[in-house]
């Protein structure tokens, strides 16, 4: 009898296990996508954050506050280190103006320009400048499962669908639970890793789930990456049309 329990007990944990997989497996990776464009997204954003670039010797330190509208409008302006202030970024469309307050001057970054670092972080200007939905820039298919920082994720593999993207594929580490992102993989068209970022402090605000910490690490430079770290964060506020104006650059 007791041989017959144990076995007994057996089937019972596999076929829980196997209704919590098929539970899982029922929402297809396009869903799971779906889920942390719902949580990531947002019709308007006002940020305060901190930025830290990990140099070889010594590491810089940078405030800001931005402000973003939808994924075509963005505006962010430097508060600190001193050298640095004033210093703004405006996003319409698909243009980036950047203003410098050493030079009192507006420039377009554009083109091969937009590869280049931003303020010698480990982000590039097109990584400031794609704010698409991942839905709306990526096929996705369901990888396998691994556990980030102890807790299991999902992980998805997506291939871009629209020829305009910084990264033609990405490999990307989905909390199960909170249905946000814990580590992204981003790829060049020739298969190779440029970039990765890990995500932590995940917070609920307003309902959803977000990271409120990510270091961002170019794989081809050396260094310990970059860390954007949200100081405080709000969703879905009325932003003045003022904000996103060229003219406002210079102010």
């Amino acid at each position: 009898m007791r041989i017959i329990k144990i076995k007994t007990n057996q089937i019972i944990v596999c076929l829980v296990f196997s209704v919590i997989t098929v539970q899982a497996f029922s929402q297809s990776p396009t869903q799971l996508l779906d889920a942390v464009d719902k949580n990531l997204s947002a019709d308007s954003r006002i940020v305060e954050s901190t930025m830290v670039v990990h140099g070889k010797r010594n590491n810089r330190t940078m405030t800001s506050k931005s402000y973003t509208e939808g994924t075509a409008k963005s505006f962010s302006e430097y508060l600190s280190p001193a050298r640095d202030k004033g210093t703004k970024m405006l996003k319409l469309e698909k243009e980036l103006w950047l203003y410098s307050p050493s030079t009192d001057r507006t420039i377009l970054i554009s083109g091969h320009m937009l590869r280049q670092s931003v303020m010698g972080s480990d982000l590039s200007y097109e990584d400031v400048m794609d704010d698409r939905k991942l839905t709306e820039t990526y096929n996705a298919e369901l990888s396998g499962e691994e556990e980030v920082d102890g807790r299991p994720c999902w992980v998805l593999s997506l291939k871009a669908k629209v020829d305009d993207v910084a990264y033609d594929a990405q490999k990307i580490w989905i909390d199960r639970e909170r249905l946000v992102p814990l580590r992204q993989e981003l790829y060049a068209k020739s298969g190779q890793m440029l970039k990765r970022i890990l995500l932590s402090d995940v917070r609920q605000i307003d309902g959803r789930w977000f990271p409120m910490q990510m270091n961002y690490k170019d794989v081809l430079k050396e260094g310990d990456g970059t860390d954007y770290i949200i100081t405080k964060i709000e969703f879905n506020k009325p932003i003045p049309a003022y904000i996103f104006s060229k003219a406002g650059l210079k102010q």
